[in-house]
């Protein structure tokens, strides 16, 4: 056996090569520039002598490669640079597919990106039958496309369409639906692995090939059509101003698909235009701040054998049952034998959607998960999460109660999305375990949660606290515990002055329409409609008692009367909308010369004061997190790099100056 920095290289009894990637220094297995240069060496070496064959696999538990290493992006400084490292990638990948004797890939866990292309470029694929086995080429998500051969190969090996749905929307498919498509070979369970790739290498059976429709689609007559109906379907997700990678990617195999060569080369040529552009930079930085909301959950371990969650509504059930999907014995308590039988429901069908291809991986978690009529999981409790009704007495009464019953190491947690930490923990014996543990609904789609630190809480709570939250798979945001903490705080002010203009006669439609040609998820009225027109209102007055600020957070009269009069948006089926059967009737803009800019401004540079306000109030560390915190938790436009980062993008003193001459027209905020 012979040892490389980044590679474990052996040859066993058949003259079969294993060359075991396991980057130094790192987690997970990324390509590198020094991981590249030495798979480069190891098969320039491989076609001179060539062996038996070649398994390329992970000596990592993570996961096989999962894609190029991000962090390199950022010391790209032109194009003719990315240019240059893109070619040596794609001429390794033509290396590997050209070397004279059969190679697997063996795929033990993730295998993403430049991952998949390198996976690609060998004979065949042979995955994991795992459901942490996860297959994709997300590199839209970061503002390009494949650039190492993947977007020919995976067209090649799968057709057209359910390669370009796969690469134009980012996703990630398991083992399983990946052997469907044809996209590995095999999957097989871990004891398997090894034989399986042998047995390839010894079969070589024909490589896998689209069906005949498939390859009919990428013919020159039909691509020009199939080309429309890929655009049609980016457009309602991916405007192009706002995501220039997925059009690239329709438009270079629409002009040379067909062709191996010019479409390799075009394929370079543009991802090094996309990788230097604004879009790119910024969702390169999104990613970023990703990794440094991960960093939070990495300062302790914290396992606890027993997660107890106080209050079976919507929050807390669902709190509960993510929880115990995601490996921890949870038991959820609440006094309504009706409540549980809900939360039991919801998790029963999440679990069937999570799981629908391991259905007793399914049954696993819901036995994780522990109706409590009695309160019983108090007593050997590790982490107790109160997600009750949002008063102050109810919640305070409660955690004295907890700090008796529970054991003395048990970290206590509160849901509470708007009380400040020192009012709910006044009487506490110990306030130093208490954390809040804010998350977001749906709690299963919702990535963030904020970790709150009150006055008393300690920073042994706080490491606690995060690192439950990464694993379940949570991003957590350390945030001061203040009025709406951050992710309310910034986003209520935005709905509020939404709400002014449709008092003012601007049309719902219209103002949403421009919230989302910024680049927002959806408008903010049919946000507003669908969290719930009850709470926006609760969230809005409790910020405007709390906030010292002057002119005080002003609660426009229109929400008001929606609320009396029981339109609570979705929920009720009326709000800002109707909502027939739960699904959202827009009507069409009515005619009118509606500014905008002016529009799109009132809302964002609200949003941006805030914020600002926030960092200036210590709510959050610094401006990074901020930004994550607003990506993240709200889904703020993820392409403009997060509020501050677009705010410094215009330039805080044009920020100003715009924010002035509204406060002139308007009247102070």
């Amino acid at each position: 056996m012979s040892t490389w920095q980044h590679w474990k290289t052996e040859t066993d009894a058949q003259g079969i090569h294993w060359w075991r990637i396991d980057v130094a220094d790192k987690g997970a297995n990324v390509l590198g520039r020094a991981v590249i240069e030495e798979l480069e060496q190891l098969v320039v070496a491989a076609s001179h002598e060539p062996p038996t064959g070649i398994v390329i696999t992970s000596a990592k538990d993570s996961g096989f490669i999962a894609g190029a290493d991000v962090h390199e992006f950022t010391r790209i400084e032109d194009e003719d640079q990315a240019l240059e490292l893109i070619r040596r990638g794609q001429g390794l990948m033509d290396r590997i597919e050209a070397l004279p004797c059969p190679v697997v890939a063996l795929i033990n866990g993730f295998c993403l990106g430049g991952g998949l292309e390198l996976a690609l470029a060998c004979d065949w694929r042979i995955a994991l039958d795992d459901p942490k086995t996860r297959i994709g080429l997300p590199e839209v998500k970061l503002g390009i496309h494949p650039g190492f051969g993947g977007s020919v190969r995976s067209i090649e090996t799968i057709g057209v369409l359910p390669a370009m749905n796969l690469m134009l929307a980012g996703s990630t498919v398991d083992a399983r639906k990946a052997r469907r498509l044809g996209l590995v070979d095999d999957c097989v369970p871990d004891r398997q692995l090894e034989s399986a790739a042998r047995h390839f290498l010894t079969r070589r059976p024909p490589r896998h090939r689209p069906a005949w429709h498939q390859r009919l689609l990428d013919t020159a007559p039909m691509r020009p059509l199939v080309a429309r109906l890929l655009q049609r379907a980016v457009a309602r997700k991916a405007p192009r101003d706002h995501y220039p990678a997925p059009w690239a990617l329709i438009d270079l195999w629409l002009r040379h698909g067909g062709n191996r060569r010019a479409m390799l080369e075009a394929e370079a040529r543009s991802v090094a235009r996309l990788i230097t552009g604004e879009t790119a930079r910024n969702l390169v930085r999104v990613f970023m701040l990703q990794d440094r909301l991960k960093s939070q959950g990495r300062k302790q371990s914290f396992r606890p054998a027993h997660v107890h969650v106080v209050g079976a509504g919507v929050m807390g059930g669902d709190i509960a049952a993510w929880s115990a999907i995601n490996g921890f014995r949870t038991s959820v308590e609440d006094t309504r034998a009706e409540a549980l039988g809900s939360t039991v429901g919801r998790a029963s069908t999440l679990c069937r959607r999570r799981f629908r291809r391991y259905p007793h991986l399914g049954t696993a978690a819901l036995d994780r998960l522990l109706p409590d009529i009695e309160s019983a999981g108090r007593a050997h409790a590790g982490l107790v999460i109160e997600a009750i009704v949002e008063q102050l007495d109810a919640k305070r009464e409660l955690f004295k109660a907890l700090e008796q019953a529970v054991p003395d190491d048990c970290l206590l947690a509160t849901n509470t999305s708007s009380i400040p930490l020192e009012e709910i923990g006044e009487g506490l014996e110990n306030p130093q375990r208490l954390v809040g543990l804010h998350f977001f609904n749906p709690v299963a789609k919702m990535p963030l949660v904020e970790i709150v630190r009150g006055t008393h809480t300690g920073a042994e709570a706080m490491e606690r606290a995060a690192a439950w939250a990464r694993a379940i798979g949570k991003l957590p945001l350390p945030v001061r515990s203040s009025p709406g903490f951050l992710v309310n705080r910034i986003l209520m002010p935005y709905l509020l002055e939404a709400i002014l203009m449709v008092e003012e006669g601007i049309p719902a439609v219209v103002i949403d329409r421009c919230a989302t040609r910024f680049g927002m998820p959806m408008g903010p009225l049919e946000l507003a409609d669908t969290v719930g027109l009850d709470i926006c209102l609760h969230v809005g007055r409790n910020l405007a008692e709390h906030l010292p600020q002057d002119p005080p957070l002003a609660v426009p009269a229109h929400l008001q009367r929606l609320v009396e009069q029981g339109h609570l948006g979705k929920k009720s089926g009326q709000g800002f909308y109707r909502w027939p059967r739960g699904k959202i009737q827009r009507p069409k803009a009515p005619p009118g010369a509606w500014d905008q800019n002016r529009i799109t401004d009132r809302m964002i540079l609200r949003l941006l004061n805030e914020a600002a306000a926030c960092l200036a109030e210590g709510v959050v560390e610094d401006t990074d997190l901020l930004d994550a915190g607003m990506v993240f938790g709200t889904g703020f436009a993820p392409f403009r790099g997060g509020p501050m980062h677009y705010a410094r993008s215009l330039g805080f003193e044009e920020v100003a100056k715009r924010l002035d001459a509204l406060a002139e027209d308007i009247g102070p905020r």
